[in-house]
């Protein structure tokens, strides 16, 4: 008996060991066949095994959300994530999201085959490049537009090129929308760049913060459409300091510039009509201490100089009051030598008068708005001012109306030249302007400065 004991006792050695080695075997086959089939078939496996299980994370991360993905790919030798396509969209159908293409890189394939991949928290080391980037925001009217964006968490960098905000309607269908007056704004962005980004808190929404921001060739389009009445009981158009109160994440930019920048501001008096129109061009701008909340400085500071409807040189200073609860602001500045004809493409259509001649040696301002009351002084220096009346409907000098209007306006009530006497005196125009509920920001800067103006020629 004790030797049928000790045959068997090798015999039982010898199969657990066979089995273990076979197992580890096995192991080691379907290890080597796995990562050789994600190394030779990476975009199979990872539609068929990852794509399903990262958008169940994304989801599950913020569930306010969903979200569908075309095609994922990866590139191991780039460490790189891809989709053909992606649409992003809120529970609450607020805005929609859609990507051509997108991309993340720097991720690492166990963190991607566990599915965590696309949370924030993971993109600490990534680049993110997307192309043909859609933001629509069907109650707000309008959609974003981006040719190409780059993100690169590691470096604190963002870039994107071919911006666009614009309304998802064209202008008829915008202001057709409404039966009452609406501001529509467009801007064109062609490249901009903002260094030393916290990027994982702008991915999180909980933070927009930057060192610097330098925007290139930028284009602001604003009109109005004064042939219809303004909304009586309906919010005012939101100031500066509303819009930054309003935003629950952090902003704080410590330094903004705007490279050759263009300003169109207009105003449509009929359905269809051409506007009246100001313009401020080469633009160069720098904008200091824009913030929501807490920090160093209590108001954000814009420098500027450019070209005004493309004639005289205009420098601007202007002071925003960050935590203020009432509209408040100063603003200062010069304007030089120019003929005073080219504002015809705004008087014309708003006031009905044209200039016949006329030309600005410089002009002096400085404007004080406390809780939308402006005050302040406008200083201007011009000879030979002649007006002639119009007609409203034609455009028209002539008639012997708007000829007996001419010659009143130019005999007895405006100021044609307006120089120092040998006193060195001048008349010096008073800015009395109360902010009225449907002024946006630049009407209301205008209108403020304009009512200046008014006073010194005796429009």
């Amino acid at each position: 008996m004790p030797h049928a004991q000790d045959t068997q006792a090798p015999a039982k050695r010898f199969s657990l060991r066979t089995v273990a080695a076979h197992a580890g075997l096995a192991v080691g086959v379907i290890a080597v066949v796995s990562v050789a089939a994600f190394l030779l078939f990476p975009d199979s496996l990872v539609n068929q095994f990852l794509k399903g299980r990262n958008i169940s994370t994304f989801e599950k991360t913020y569930p306010d959300y969903s979200m569908q993905i075309a095609g994922l790919g990866y590139d191991i030798s780039d460490n790189r994530l891809e989709c053909d396509s992606l649409w992003l969209t809120p529970t609450d159908s607020g805005f929609s999201c859609m990507i051509a293409t997108f991309s993340v890189s720097g991720i690492g394939w166990i963190e991607l085959l566990r599915g965590r991949a696309l949370t924030p928290d993971f993109l600490a080391n990534s680049d993110i490049d997307a192309e043909d980037v859609l933001l629509a925001f069907p109650r707000l009217q309008y959609e974003i537009l981006c040719g190409r964006l780059h993100v690169s968490v590691s470096d604190s960098e963002i870039v994107a090129e071919e911006i666009e905000f614009h309304p998802i309607a064209k202008d008829e269908q915008f202001f057709a929308a409404s039966k009452f007056r609406k501001t529509r704004y467009r801007l064109e962005v062609p490249h901009a760049r903002m260094t030393g980004s916290a990027c994982l808190g702008l991915l999180r929404r909980t933070m927009y913060c930057s060192r610097s921001v330098r925007l290139e060739d930028p284009f602001l389009d604003i009109l109005t459409n004064k042939d219809k009445p303004p909304q009586s009981g309906t919010i005012d158009p939101l100031m500066p300091h509303e819009v930054f109160s309003s935003i629950k994440a952090t902003i704080q930019i410590d330094s903004l510039s705007i490279v050759n920048g263009s300003l169109r501001f207009g105003e449509r008096m009929a359905l269809g009509a051409k506007p009246a129109a100001i313009t401020f061009d080469s633009m160069q701008v720098s904008v200091g201490g824009i913030a929501n909340q807490c920090c160093d400085h209590d108001s954000t500071l814009i420098l500027a100089q450019g070209r005004f409807m493309n004639a005289g040189t205009l420098n601007l200073r202007m002071s925003i009051p960050v935590a203020t609860p009432e509209f408040s602001l100063r603003y200062s500045g010069s304007l030089a030598r120019m003929h005073l004809n080219t504002l015809n493409p705004f008087i014309t259509i708003a006031d009905h008068v044209r200039i016949k001649s006329g030309y600005l040696e410089k002009a002096q301002f400085g404007v004080n708005v406390t809780a939308g009351h402006a005050s302040g002084t406008v200083r201007a220096v011009y000879r030979d001012l002649t007006l002639a009346a119009i007609n409203k409907e034609t455009g028209s000098e002539k008639g012997v109306t708007n000829r007996i209007a001419s010659f009143i306006a130019n005999t007895f009530k405006i100021r044609g030249t307006n120089v120092p006497d040998k006193s060195g005196s001048i008349k010096i125009g008073e800015v009395k302007y109360i902010r009225r509920r449907d002024d946006p920001f630049f009407r209301f800067v205008w209108f403020a400065l304009r009512s200046g103006v008014g006073d010194v020629v005796g429009f």
